[in-house]
Parts: C-alpha cells; structure tokens; sequence
C-alpha cells in the first residue's frame, strides 16, 4: 500500500493543479506552495495519505476563502451524469445482468476524481461509460450481489460528487429500505456531500447521513460517534474509491466490499491489479493477483 511518503510527489501536483483551477492566481499559488513544502519538512509520515489530503485542503480553502471551492465543479459534473442517467439506466434495465452492469456504471463513475487524476472532463466520462460494459471487471460481483440479498442493512460509503448519480444506478439494484449512503461530513476536493446525494436523488429514494468528516477517505476516528455508531452496526459496508480502501482495507471485523477504479500504481500493486482496473474487491479476499478472478 502507498505511504504518505510515497505520495509528496502526488500532493504537490495536487496542489499545484487546485490552485490553478480555482484560483488562477499565481501569487497565491506560489504561496501554497511555500507553506505545503513547509508542511512536508515536519509532516507525520505514518498518518494515510487521506488525512494529508485533508490537511493540504483545508489550506487551500482558508488561501481561497472559500468553504467549497470545488461546488462549480461538482455541480458540473452532477449536471454531465444526470444528463447521462436516463441512457444508462436504460441500458442497464436491458442488460442479460442488471446488477453487475449497475455495478460497472458505479465503478466507472469513480473516474470523477480530482484528487487522483487531472484530466478529467465530461469527455472522458463519456468514454470511459462506453467502455465499461467491456471492461474486465475484478473480484466478486457475484459474491457482492449474494452479500447484499442477505444483510439485513446495508451502508454504503459514496465518494465523489457526478460520480455519487452512478451509483444510484446500482443501489437502485439493491433492497433500498435496506440501504443508507453516507457522504462526507464537510467540502473536501470533490467529494460528494448531502447537497450532491440531494442533486443525484438519492435522499428521495434512501436514508442518506453524513460522517462528520472532511477526509477524503474514511478515518472512523475523525467521523461523529453518530455515524461511527451507524458503521459498527451495519454487516455490510460498500465503499467507494482509493480514499475509502485506503482508509479501510485493513478493517477486521466488518464485512466491507471496495469498489473503485485502481488510479495509483501502488494501489494497483497492492491490490494485485492493474492500473485503470475495474474492481470489486471484499476486504476478506486476498490479493485478486491470487485469486485470479477476472469477469
């Protein structure tokens, strides 16, 4: 797995690309800059890179003065996949396997990242929608389908905003009364808040909560006892994107299925994948190199 060290190189680019996209300043970018090396000279190695990311973040919304300087962008691309929606729900409905073509779609959607990637438009979106069908699709969605026709509630942890309108599309295959998504707790990069699950429709079909937390990703023990109450409940836990497998993929305990889109060499070396790979992955499984599922 990859260490905050091994992602500097990752955080300064990251910082370097959300300043110029959203401030297009390049005295306050400099300064960024300044203080993030700063911060990197006496920075906690052995915290995730999530609670980095965090950290970096928050800097640039206090530089910018702006609580939420990605809402233009999130309202952009939950605008692009609404559009998409109707297309792709119907293509699902027709599939020979609705349920593992949902889940395709879902994992697609995890391509609406700016914290990983940088060149992300709502032309690639598109593409990558088109290919997905195709694509080889990793782990267990067998397994997942069976997991979740058995528990009793289900959790299910959303990740970025344009992204959390896909994944409507798999929890509408899933027993809704059953289900509740969860968002993050307060603005971060991209990630989906309850003003996109709102967007997406999903408080309208599910009980939707929020963790309490501005890590991208999920650190039980930065999320309010309220949602961590929910997570210790739950006997099946869907979580979507790097942040949240990072965060989580050490979990014993709790049954958690990752699904996501392997954007990091060293995430995809650890998952025993490859970089762009679709997956869906149990936390109990071992490495997918040694199980050798490929769908």
């Amino acid at each position: 797995m990859r260490t905050t060290l091994d992602c500097i190189p990752c955080f300064v680019r990251q910082a370097l690309e959300a300043m110029r996209r959203l401030a297009g300043d390049e005295h306050a970018t400099r300064r960024l800059l300044q203080d993030l090396l700063v911060d990197l000279s006496q920075m906690d190695f052995d915290q995730s890179p999530p609670m980095v990311g965090r950290r970096i973040h928050r800097r640039i919304r206090t530089l910018l003065g702006d609580d939420d300087p990605y809402r233009a962008l999130k309202d952009r691309f939950n605008r692009h996949a609404l559009q998409l929606y109707p297309a792709l729900k119907r293509r699902v409905e027709e599939a020979s396997d609705p349920f593992q073509a949902a889940l395709r779609v879902a994992i697609a959607g995890n391509s609406i990242d700016f914290a990983a990637l940088d060149d992300v438009t709502e032309s690639s979106v598109n593409t990558l929608m088109e290919s997905a069908w195709d694509r080889p699709l990793l782990g267990s969605p067998g397994g997942l389908r069976q997991a979740a026709d058995a528990a009793p509630s289900i959790l299910y942890l959303a990740d970025n905003a344009g992204e959390i309108v896909f994944d409507r599309l798999l929890i509408e295959r899933l027993p809704l009364d059953r289900v509740t998504v969860a968002v993050r707790g307060a603005p971060v990069i991209n990630d989906a808040t309850i003003e996109d699950a709102r967007a997406a429709g999903l408080t309208e079909l599910v009980d939707v909560i929020d963790n309490g937390s501005d890590v991208p990703g999920t650190v039980l023990e930065e999320c309010s006892p309220a949602f961590r109450r929910r997570f210790d409940e739950a006997p099946l836990i869907l979580a979507k994107g790097m942040g949240n497998y990072e965060t989580l993929n050490t979990m014993s305990g709790h049954s958690v299925h990752f699904l996501l889109i392997a954007k990091c060499p060293l995430v995809a070396e650890h998952l025993g994948c490859r970089v762009g790979d679709f997956v869906a992955s149990s936390n109990h499984a071992a490495r997918l190199q040694k199980q050798g599922v490929r769908t």
